[in-house]
Protein backbone atom coordinates (compact mmCIF):
# COMPACT_ATOMS: atom_id res chain seq x y z
CA UNK A 1 0.00 0.00 0.00
CA UNK A 2 1.04 4.07 -0.82
CA UNK A 3 0.87 6.46 1.37
CA UNK A 4 0.91 6.70 4.87
CA UNK A 5 -1.02 4.25 7.49
CA UNK A 6 -1.70 5.17 10.74
CA UNK A 7 -2.90 1.65 12.42
CA UNK A 8 -4.20 1.65 16.28
CA UNK A 9 -1.78 4.64 16.97
CA UNK A 10 -2.34 5.92 20.45
CA UNK A 11 -0.60 8.28 23.02
CA UNK A 12 -1.15 8.06 26.33
CA UNK A 13 0.38 10.66 29.12
CA UNK A 14 0.80 9.83 32.75
CA UNK A 15 -1.98 7.05 31.98
CA UNK A 16 -4.46 9.77 30.18
CA UNK A 17 -5.19 8.56 26.46
CA UNK A 18 -4.68 11.96 24.29
CA UNK A 19 -5.35 10.06 20.81
CA UNK A 20 -6.60 7.30 19.23
CA UNK A 21 -5.95 7.29 15.86
CA UNK A 22 -6.42 4.77 12.74
CA UNK A 23 -6.40 6.85 9.84
CA UNK A 24 -4.37 6.40 5.61
CA UNK A 25 -3.53 9.38 3.64
CA UNK A 26 -2.70 8.86 -0.05
CA UNK A 27 0.18 10.26 -2.20
CA UNK A 28 -0.98 13.54 -2.98
CA UNK A 29 -3.79 13.67 -0.02
CA UNK A 30 -3.62 15.34 3.37
CA UNK A 31 -5.21 15.02 6.78
CA UNK A 32 -5.31 18.10 8.89
CA UNK A 33 -5.82 17.85 13.21
CA UNK A 34 -6.90 19.76 15.17
CA UNK A 35 -7.70 20.48 18.11
CA UNK A 36 -6.88 22.73 21.71
CA UNK A 37 -3.18 22.75 23.08
CA UNK A 38 -2.18 20.06 24.89
CA UNK A 39 -4.41 17.86 22.90
CA UNK A 40 -1.93 15.59 21.63
CA UNK A 41 -1.63 17.47 18.09
CA UNK A 42 2.13 17.83 17.91
CA UNK A 43 2.80 14.72 19.65
CA UNK A 44 0.92 12.83 16.65
CA UNK A 45 3.78 14.04 14.55
CA UNK A 46 6.62 13.51 17.00
CA UNK A 47 5.53 9.70 16.94
CA UNK A 48 5.55 9.33 13.20
CA UNK A 49 8.47 11.33 13.00
CA UNK A 50 10.54 9.06 15.77
CA UNK A 51 10.79 11.30 18.05
CA UNK A 52 8.35 11.57 20.29
CA UNK A 53 9.72 12.27 23.65
CA UNK A 54 9.83 9.26 26.76
CA UNK A 55 7.47 11.13 28.95
CA UNK A 56 4.57 10.00 26.42
CA UNK A 57 3.37 6.08 26.30
CA UNK A 58 2.54 5.11 22.53
CA UNK A 59 1.23 2.09 20.48
CA UNK A 60 0.23 1.59 17.20
CA UNK A 61 1.83 0.89 13.75
CA UNK A 62 3.10 3.74 11.51
CA UNK A 63 3.62 2.19 7.69
CA UNK A 64 4.78 4.30 5.22
CA UNK A 65 4.96 2.69 1.19
CA UNK A 66 4.11 -0.33 2.39
CA UNK A 67 6.84 -0.42 5.39
CA UNK A 68 6.64 -0.54 8.76
CA UNK A 69 8.42 2.33 10.17
CA UNK A 70 7.03 2.16 14.05
CA UNK A 71 10.52 1.62 14.95
CA UNK A 72 12.75 2.88 12.53
CA UNK A 73 15.72 5.79 13.49
CA UNK A 74 14.58 9.24 12.88
CA UNK A 75 16.44 9.32 10.23
CA UNK A 76 15.65 6.47 8.47
CA UNK A 77 12.10 6.83 8.41
CA UNK A 78 11.83 9.37 5.12
CA UNK A 79 9.80 12.03 6.79
CA UNK A 80 10.31 15.65 6.55
CA UNK A 81 9.46 17.83 9.07
CA UNK A 82 8.21 21.66 8.74
CA UNK A 83 7.60 23.44 12.36
CA UNK A 84 6.14 26.78 13.08
CA UNK A 85 10.11 28.05 13.08
CA UNK A 86 11.80 27.63 10.29
CA UNK A 87 15.03 26.64 12.12
CA UNK A 88 17.84 27.15 9.17
CA UNK A 89 21.03 27.22 10.21
CA UNK A 90 22.71 30.51 11.66
CA UNK A 91 25.89 29.59 10.78
CA UNK A 92 25.55 28.77 6.96
CA UNK A 93 24.53 30.76 4.06
CA UNK A 94 20.94 30.47 2.13
CA UNK A 95 22.30 28.04 -0.24
CA UNK A 96 24.22 25.86 2.27
CA UNK A 97 21.55 25.59 4.08
CA UNK A 98 19.83 23.90 1.11
CA UNK A 99 22.96 21.92 0.38
CA UNK A 100 22.88 19.96 3.48
CA UNK A 101 19.35 18.55 2.83
CA UNK A 102 20.77 17.70 -1.15
CA UNK A 103 21.21 13.54 -0.82
CA UNK A 104 24.94 12.33 -1.05
CA UNK A 105 24.08 10.70 -4.48
CA UNK A 106 23.94 13.80 -5.94
CA UNK A 107 27.65 14.84 -6.89
CA UNK A 108 29.72 17.44 -8.05
CA UNK A 109 28.37 20.62 -9.98
CA UNK A 110 24.86 18.97 -9.85
CA UNK A 111 24.47 19.64 -6.61
CA UNK A 112 24.96 23.48 -6.70
CA UNK A 113 22.49 22.84 -9.86
CA UNK A 114 19.96 21.58 -7.35
CA UNK A 115 20.09 23.60 -4.74
CA UNK A 116 19.73 27.02 -7.42
CA UNK A 117 17.11 25.29 -9.23
CA UNK A 118 15.20 25.27 -5.60
CA UNK A 119 15.91 28.34 -5.13
CA UNK A 120 14.18 29.57 -8.55
CA UNK A 121 11.26 27.47 -8.18
CA UNK A 122 10.26 29.81 -4.84
CA UNK A 123 11.44 33.61 -6.10
CA UNK A 124 14.61 33.52 -4.23
CA UNK A 125 17.33 33.29 -7.05
CA UNK A 126 20.72 35.09 -6.12
CA UNK A 127 19.94 34.38 -2.80
CA UNK A 128 22.19 31.55 -2.03
CA UNK A 129 24.86 33.81 -0.71
CA UNK A 130 22.55 35.50 2.06
CA UNK A 131 23.03 35.25 5.75
CA UNK A 132 19.21 33.78 7.01
CA UNK A 133 19.30 36.48 9.25
CA UNK A 134 18.90 39.14 6.54
CA UNK A 135 15.54 37.42 5.03
CA UNK A 136 11.95 37.89 5.63
CA UNK A 137 9.73 35.72 7.57
CA UNK A 138 8.00 35.04 4.23
CA UNK A 139 11.55 34.33 3.07
CA UNK A 140 12.94 32.21 5.30
CA UNK A 141 9.63 30.02 5.33
CA UNK A 142 10.33 29.31 1.84
CA UNK A 143 13.53 28.13 1.89
CA UNK A 144 12.77 26.05 4.89
CA UNK A 145 10.21 23.82 2.62
CA UNK A 146 12.75 23.83 0.35
CA UNK A 147 15.21 22.30 2.53
CA UNK A 148 12.90 19.63 3.77
CA UNK A 149 12.09 18.67 -0.20
CA UNK A 150 15.31 18.18 -1.09
CA UNK A 151 15.89 15.75 1.30
CA UNK A 152 13.68 13.72 -0.98
CA UNK A 153 11.33 12.70 1.90
CA UNK A 154 8.29 10.20 1.59
CA UNK A 155 6.08 12.00 3.48
CA UNK A 156 5.17 15.31 4.85
CA UNK A 157 4.54 16.59 8.68
CA UNK A 158 3.50 20.35 8.83
CA UNK A 159 3.72 21.67 12.66
CA UNK A 160 1.95 24.64 12.54
CA UNK A 161 4.58 26.09 10.41
CA UNK A 162 2.58 28.83 9.36
CA UNK A 163 1.60 30.10 12.55
CA UNK A 164 3.78 33.16 12.68
CA UNK A 165 3.27 34.32 9.36
CA UNK A 166 1.13 37.30 8.97
CA UNK A 167 -1.93 37.03 6.96
CA UNK A 168 -0.67 37.95 3.35
CA UNK A 169 2.56 35.79 3.30
CA UNK A 170 0.67 33.12 5.57
CA UNK A 171 -1.72 32.38 2.26
CA UNK A 172 1.23 32.61 0.06
CA UNK A 173 3.06 30.25 1.65
CA UNK A 174 0.57 27.68 2.70
CA UNK A 175 -0.40 27.77 -1.45
CA UNK A 176 3.14 26.63 -2.17
CA UNK A 177 3.18 23.88 0.94
CA UNK A 178 0.34 22.28 -0.66
CA UNK A 179 1.17 22.70 -4.12
CA UNK A 180 4.13 21.38 -3.76
CA UNK A 181 3.41 18.48 -1.75
CA UNK A 182 0.65 17.55 -4.59
CA UNK A 183 3.12 17.35 -7.00
CA UNK A 184 5.81 15.54 -5.21
CA UNK A 185 2.89 13.01 -4.72
CA UNK A 186 3.43 13.62 -0.66
CA UNK A 187 0.73 12.07 1.74
CA UNK A 188 0.62 15.26 4.13
CA UNK A 189 -0.48 15.75 8.10
CA UNK A 190 -0.92 19.03 9.06
CA UNK A 191 -1.93 19.97 12.67
CA UNK A 192 -3.27 23.41 12.99
CA UNK A 193 -5.43 25.94 15.38
CA UNK A 194 -6.27 27.68 11.90
CA UNK A 195 -9.58 26.86 10.45
CA UNK A 196 -8.28 28.54 7.24
CA UNK A 197 -5.30 25.98 7.29
CA UNK A 198 -7.55 23.50 7.29
CA UNK A 199 -9.93 24.97 4.73
CA UNK A 200 -6.52 24.88 2.23
CA UNK A 201 -5.01 21.72 3.03
CA UNK A 202 -8.39 20.15 1.95
CA UNK A 203 -9.11 16.16 2.59
CA UNK A 204 -9.95 14.95 5.97
CA UNK A 205 -10.22 16.57 8.92
CA UNK A 206 -10.40 15.51 12.52
CA UNK A 207 -10.88 17.38 15.53
CA UNK A 208 -9.60 16.42 18.71
CA UNK A 209 -11.28 17.76 22.09
CA UNK A 210 -9.70 17.93 25.57
CA UNK A 211 -11.48 16.24 28.78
Amino acid sequence: MTGLSLQNVQISLQGKLLLDISETIKPGGSLTVMGPSGVGKSTLLAYIGGFLDPVFSASGTVTLNGKDITQLLPQSRGTGILFQDPLLFPHMSVGENLLFAVPQTIKGAQRTHTMEEALNRVGLEGYSERDPATLSGGQKARVALMRVLLSQPSVLLLDEPFSKLDADRRSQIRDLVFTEAKQQNLPTILVTHDEEDAIAAGDKIIRLTQD
